[in-house]
């Protein structure tokens, strides 16, 4: 069968035959019928990938510290050895998809050959055939459309940033990044009766949010971006979820200048969770 792969070390990207998965305890396997392309997790993996070894160490900072560990400890030649070994092996890309069932592993009684399922997690791969955990996909409803239900392990990140946020009925959220999580997330936030502030750096994802029918959406970066949302709240937002995937620390500096005090941030993006303290 045929699975996308990259290589880490040039960033080459190729669909590879390879084994078709087999099923385990508490596994299914899957031909896929939709993959997502997740632009940001995903966006980022295959631009870390084509940078050259400097740029690779400057973006990766905890695994040049993990490198430097092995290397006091394994001595320079095995750990070059191992992390050339590394960079050279392809990896597979895709965590998000829905396709019908083939196989159900014999301790599985809810779901059957033929049943629709959207699944999730790393072994959720853009592949032909997946094989996944019973605890990594759900069973399609048959009204829902099949190109929709690939999003669902998507949509589930943004549900799980609302959840930790904890927010009650009438309180604000900052939203910072407006991709497709960050999308969801503002419905999310408006469905379940709270005030979505949508943030972002490009201009055409705050226009998406407003076509949605979103009013409360600005440009983050700005010298005037903090204090226009403290006048639309007040004190300060309830909760800040940052969606956004950078290595800067602006999201979390300006996440602590617009939450209120005793507010929550809650990082469901790929950014630093540390924060320069003001004296």
């Amino acid at each position: 069968m045929k699975q996308l792969t990259q290589n880490l070390k040039d960033g080459n990207m190729t669909a590879m035959n390879v084994p078709t998965p087999v099923t385990g305890s508490r596994m299914i396997l899957v031909r896929t019928c939709y993959s997502v392309i997740s632009g940001g997790t995903e966006g980022k993996t295959v631009s870390d990938a084509r940078k050259s070894y400097l740029e690779k160490a400057r973006s990766r900072q905890r695994e040049v510290k993990q490198v430097i560990e092995l290397a006091r400890s394994a001595g320079l030649k095995d750990t070059y050895a191992m992390v050339m070994n590394k960079l050279e092996a392809y990896s597979s890309l895709g965590y998000a998809c829905a396709g019908e069932v083939l196989e159900v592993a014999s301790d599985i009684t809810d779901l059957k050959t033929g049943d629709r399922a959207a699944c999730g997690g790393s072994d959720a791969a853009h592949a032909e055939i997946v094989s996944v955990g019973r605890n990594l996909c759900a069973k399609v409803p048959e009204n829902v459309d099949m190109r929709q239900a690939a999003l669902a392990t998507i949509a589930s990140i943004a549900m799980q940033g609302v959840r930790q946020a904890e927010l009650q009925l009438g309180e604000s959220c900052a939203v910072i990044g407006l991709g497709l999580i960050g999308q969801i997330t503002m419905q999310l936030l408006s469905a379940q009766g709270c005030r979505p502030i949508g943030l972002d750096v490009d201009p055409a994802q705050l226009e998406l949010a407003r076509k949605c029918g979103y009013t409360d959406v600005l440009r983050a970066g700005g010298e005037d971006s903090a204090p226009a949302v403290l006048d639309m709240t007040g004190i300060g937002v309830d909760s800040v979820i940052i969606t956004a995937g950078t290595s800067s620390l602006h999201p979390v500096n300006f996440a602590g200048e617009i939450c209120r005090k005793k507010g929550k941030v809650v990082i469901v993006g790929a950014v630093p969770t540390g924060f320069e303290r003001k004296h």
